[in-house]
This record gives C-alpha cells, sequence and structure tokens, in this order.
C-alpha cells in the first residue's frame, strides 16, 4: 500500500512544483531601479532621504519605486548578513542525498527544509537526487543532526556528508551582478545614443 510519502501513480517527481518556489518571469528594470536594488543590498537600512541623494530622486519617488518593486516580486525581504561562527555554528556541512524509488522527493525537501540547521534543499541532476547545505557547531552537533534528524526522514535512502575546512570570506554576489547588469545598461544605451549621432552626422 502506498503511503502518505510514495507516489501511487508512480510519478513521485509530481510533487516537486508543490513544495518548491516557481519560477518567475524577469521584470523589465532601468538602470535606476538597478541603481537602487544595488544601494539596498549594500545597506538594507538605508533610509529613503539617503536613497534619494545618491539617486538623484525625490525621497517619495523612491519610495514608489521600492513599492512597485515589491510588487512585482523583485524585493521578497529585507534582512542582515549574519557571522555565523561568531553565534557558534562555524562549519558548513554538504549533504548529498539519494532518495528511495517511488518516494515523492517533494515532501522530503519539504522536511529537510523544516531542520533549522539547514540553509538550503536543491534538487540536482546526476547521481544524486538532492544536496542540502546546513550549518553544525562540531562533529557531534552533525552526527546529531543526521541521526535524530535527516535519517529519520521516510524516503532518504543514501546520504553522503562533506565538511567545509575552509570557505572564502562571504561577498555581496547581489551587489556585484546589479552593477554588472548596470555597466551593460549604461554601455548599451551608449552604443545607441553613438549610433544615431552617426547617422544624424553622415545624413547631413
Amino acid at each position: 500500500m502506498p503511503t502518505d510519502k510514495t507516489a501511487s501513480d508512480g510519478t513521485p517527481l509530481r510533487s516537486i512544483s508543490e513544495y518548491t518556489e516557481a519560477p518567475v518571469a524577469a521584470v523589465a528594470l532601468d538602470d535606476i531601479d538597478l541603481r537602487l536594488l544595488r544601494l539596498l543590498s549594500e545597506d538594507a537600512r538605508s533610509s529613503q532621504r539617503g536613497l534619494a541623494r545618491e539617486l538623484g530622486m525625490s525621497p517619495p519617488a523612491v519610495a514608489e519605486r521600492i513599492a512597485r518593486l515589491e510588487r512585482q516580486g523583485v524585493i521578497v525581504g529585507y534582512s542582515a548578513r549574519l557571522n555565523w561562527g561568531a553565534l557558534g555554528f562555524p562549519t558548513t556541512v554538504l549533504i548529498t542525498i539519494t532518495v528511495n524509488q517511488g518516494y515523492r522527493q517533494g515532501l522530503i525537501m519539504q522536511e529537510l527544509m523544516s531542520i533549522p540547521e539547514v540553509d538550503d534543499v536543491l534538487l540536482v541532476t546526476g547521481d544524486v537526487d538532492m544536496i542540502v547545505r546546513a550549518r553544525v557547531r562540531d562533529h557531534t552537533h552533525l552526527r546529531e543532526l543526521l541521526l535524530s534528524r535527516v535519517w529519520q526522514i521516510d524516503g532518504i535512502l543514501r546520504t553522503e556528508t562533506a565538511l567545509a575546512i575552509a570557505e572564502m570570506p562571504a561577498k555581496n554576489s547581489a551587489a556585484e551582478l546589479l552593477s554588472a547588469m548596470t555597466a551593460a545598461t549604461e554601455a548599451a544605451t551608449t552604443a545607441v545614443g553613438t549610433t544615431s549621432t552617426t547617422k544624424g552626422a553622415t545624413k547631413r
């Protein structure tokens, strides 16, 4: 008999869309949007007055842009970047997971994400089904995490664990990507302007 976690119709991947984040279409953003997002990614506590000064706009105009970006789902929240070592969780763990055939992987992903130590659960291609990133205090904590939580989840067939022994300092990838997008937008605008000027000179 099928259990709650087994797919009676033989489609264990069908439930994934019920539990995972749905893909969204790209939103059209202008140069000011990108600059605003970069400033917020660098300091989410920035005041609207301070942002307005940086962008050469009025505070109400900035507020309207932020509200629009929130409505469009571009901004989904504001949070602080934490030093987990300072909080007593210095070790990053990567756990690869292979799931028993026939089990509903969406439900297993949901259970894994409910574990407080787990940062991410990724469904991946290749020889394993999922990769989990978690944070632990030490070897004893990792043992407890595996024995008491991960290995208690129905449907998990096999796991392999890798401990990070060194990490690069965290970077603000959002700010770097947004800066690159802004530069590309500015370059495209400059190219269009140069082409239009050249065409006008040719006509004369």
